[in-house]
C-alpha cells in the first residue's frame, strides 16, 4: 500500500509541478531562518565539557569595597574575578587536586624562520593543571609540570594553528620560541580544541577562539605581563611599580578548581571562609564573607552567556516558520481543489476517505522532505554569512550538528503534514457524486 501511495504522491507532484516548487520554497525558507536560529542557540548554550562540567568549579572571593556592593544591581554577588595576591595564596594553600589561575595577554614572538616578521599574538598564562582540568587534547608532547610552575621555567604550549604558521605541522616539541625577547622551550601542541562556549573565560568572550600560546602564570612577574582582559578595581592605590601592580587591590584574573565529590566541595568551601577570615585579620575582606563555587553549566547562566535577546531571535524565527506554513495551507488548497476531480474518481472506484487522505498525506510528506533537504542548505549558507561577518569566533559555533540536522528534517517534515492536514482533508469533504456530476 505504501508503495502505491508514494508512486501516487509522485505523480500528484509532476501534475503541478509549479505548485510543489513553491510550497518546497516556502518551507525551505521558514525551515532556514528557524534552524539558523535555533542550531546558534543550542550551540551557545550547549555543554562544553559534558564529562566533567559538574566536576568543574569557578571559583569567587569577596574582595570587594566595603562600603558597596560589587554589582549595585545584583548586591549578593562576589567580583567575577580575582587579585594576583589572592590567586596566588589560594593557589599554593587551597585543598583541591588541581586548580588553574590564569589570564589573557599579547605577546610578540620571533618566528624561527628569519623571513617572517616577528607578530602579535594572544596567550593565556596559566598553570599546568588546565590542560589536565579542561581535557585539553594533544597532536604533540603535552603540558608542562607543576614543578616547572614553581621554578618559572620558560616553556610553552602551542596552539596547532600556530604550529602549522611557525613550523608547517610539524612536531615542534623540544624546539625553541622567542617570545618577548625571551627563549622558550616547547612542550606541546595542542590538537584542534574550540569548546563552545569558551566556559573557562567568559568574562572577556564566551565565544572567541582559544588562545594561540600558553604561558606559566608564574612568568607574570618577571616579564610584567598584565592582563589583555578586564580588570576591576575599586580603590585608589599608588601604582609606580609592576609590584605595586601585582598587590593592588585590582581584580584580574579568573580561578577554577576540579572537586570531584561533594565532600572535596564542601572542603573547599570551608577553606574560602577560612582564607576570607584571615583576611579580615590583616585588614582586608571587609565585607560579610560572600564566597561561592560554580559548576560550569550553573557559572554560565550566572553570567547569562546566552542574552534574552538570541531566545527571542529563535521565536521571531519560529513565527517566521508560522507564517510560510499559512502560504502553504493556501497553496495546498489550491493544489488538491484542483485535484478534486481524480479523489472523487478515486472514492466511486472504492477507495474510502481516509486512504485518500492518507495519500494526500504522503504527497505533502515528500514535500516536506524535500523543503528540509533545502531548508539545510539555507541554514548552511545563513550560518557561513554570519560566520563571514564576525572574526575570531570558533567555527564550532556555526555548524549544524546531528541534533540540529535530525531537528530540521524533523521538523520540516511536521510542519509539512500539519500544513497539508486541512486541504487534504477538505478536498475530500464533496461527495463523489456531487463532483462528478459537475465535470
Amino acid at each position: 500500500m505504501m508503495t502505491y501511495y508514494l508512486q501516487n504522491a509522485l505523480r500528484g507532484i509532476k501534475r503541478s509541478p509549479g505548485l510543489s516548487l513553491l510550497v518546497v520554497a516556502a518551507i525551505a525558507i521558514g525551515i532556514g531562518v528557524s534552524i539558523t536560529m535555533l542550531t546558534v542557540y543550542h550551540l551557545m548554550s550547549s555543554n562544553p565539557v559534558p564529562e566533567k562540567s559538574e566536576q568543574l568549579f569557578r571559583v569567587q572571593v569577596d574582595s570587594w569595597d566595603p562600603l558597596r556592593p560589587f554589582d549595585d544591581d545584583r548586591p549578593e554577588r562576589a567580583p567575577h574575578q580575582m587579585t594576583w595576591r589572592d590567586a596566588m595564596a589560594i593557589l599554593e594553600q587551597a585543598p583541591a587536586p588541581r586548580q588553574v589561575a590564569m589570564f589573557e595577554a599579547l605577546v610578540i614572538i620571533q618566528p624561527p624562520d628569519a623571513q617572517q616578521l616577528p607578530f602579535e599574538a594572544t596567550t593565556r598564562m596559566a598553570n599546568g593543571d588546565f590542560f589536565p582540568m579542561f581535557n585539553v587534547p594533544f597532536l604533540y608532547g603535552g603540558g608542562w609540570s607543576r614543578h616547572e610552575d614553581e621554578a618559572a621555567t620558560q616553556v610553552a604550549v602551542l596552539s596547532r594553528t600556530l604550529n602549522d604558521k611557525l613550523y608547517g605541522g610539524d612536531n615542534s616539541v623540544g624546539k625553541k620560541l622567542v617570545i618577548n625577547d625571551r627563549v622558550f622551550t616547547i612542550t606541546g601542541v595542542m590538537n584542534s580544541w574550540s569548546p563552545v562556549p569558551r566556559f573557562y573565560d567568559v568574562i572577556n568572550s564566551p565565544f572567541q577562539e582559544v588562545s594561540e600560546i600558553f604561558l606559566p602564570v608564574a612568568l607574570t612577574p618577571g616579564m610584567e605581563m598584565r592582563s589583555a582582559g578586564s580588570d576591576w578595581g575599586w580603590k585608589a592605590e599608588r601604582i609606580n611599580t609592576f609590584e605595586d601592580w601585582l598587590a593592588s587591590e585590582s581584580a584580574w584574573l579568573q580561578f577554577w578548581a576540579e572537586l570531584p565529590t561533594s565532600a572535596d566541595q564542601r572542603t573547599y568551601l570551608s577553606f574560602l571562609d577560612a582564607y576570607a577570615n584571615e583576611q579580615k585579620l590583616l585588614g582586608r575582606f571587609q565585607r560579610p564573607i560572600n564566597n561561592h563555587i560554580h559548576d560550569v553549566m550553573a557559572w554560565m547562566a550566572y553570567m547569562e552567556v546566552v542574552e534574552e535577546d538570541v531566545a527571542v531571535l529563535v521565536g521571531l524565527g519560529f513565527l517566521f516558520l508560522l507564517v510560510c506554513l499559512l502560504s502553504s495551507v493556501a497553496l495546498l488548497l489550491t493544489k488538491f481543489n484542483g485535484m478534486s476531480a481524480e479523489m472523487s474518481l478515486r472514492r466511486a472506484l472504492g477507495a474510502t476517505r481516509m486512504q485518500i487522505v492518507g495519500q494526500n498525506l504522503t504527497e505533502v510528506s515528500i514535500i516536506g522532505l524535500t523543503g528540509g533537504v533545502f531548508g539545510l542548505l539555507f541554514t548552511m549558507l545563513s550560518l557561513y554569512g554570519i560566520k563571514s561577518m564576525i572574526s575570531r569566533v570558533p567555527d564550532a559555533l556555526f555548524r549544524l550538528d546531528g541534533t540540529m540536522i535530525a531537528a530540521a528534517i524533523g521538523l520540516s517534515v511536521l510542519a509539512a503534514v500539519l500544513a497539508g492536514l486541512y486541504p487534504a482533508i477538505r478536498a475530500c469533504t464533496l461527495t463523489p457524486a456531487q463532483q462528478l456530476k459537475t465535470q
